[in-house]
């Protein structure tokens, strides 16, 4: 099973940035998928954008296009989410999450999930 530990997170004025890493540990498919997903308080929880092996990056969410972005280092074991212009509405818990394969708006077909972290946006 892959373990996955976040870290970063915390509390920035709006339009400042912020970035949450994602490091994973254990058996991992030579091919997989790692989104992060999000809930806002009183929200559901729902997928901001993924990157996989061989499809590149998916965006699910147009309220971060251009805002965000994911990266992968560290052989792929450390997958970065970059958040710029933050802005109040994007005051949630952050997750990572990863899958065999290829990306996924489908949060069920996620099988190993991220601690979590606070992000709060606020002046």
């Amino acid at each position: 099973q892959v373990q996955l530990v976040q870290s970063g997170g915390g509390s920035v004025q709006p339009g400042g940035s912020l970035r949450l890493s994602c490091a994973a540990s254990g058996y991992a498919a030579s091919y997989s998928a790692t989104a992060w997903f999000r809930q806002a308080p009183g929200k559901e929880r729902e997928v901001i954008l993924c990157i996989s092996s061989g499809r590149g990056i998916s965006y699910y969410a147009n309220s971060v296009k251009g805002r965000f972005t994911i990266s992968r280092d560290n052989g792929g074991n450390m997958v970065n989410l970059e958040m710029n212009s933050l802005q109040p509405t994007d005051t949630a818990v952050y997750y990572c999450a990863t899958k065999n394969y290829y990306c996924s708006d489908r949060e069920t077909e996620y099988t190993s999930w991220g601690q979590g972290t606070q992000v709060t946006v606020s002046s």
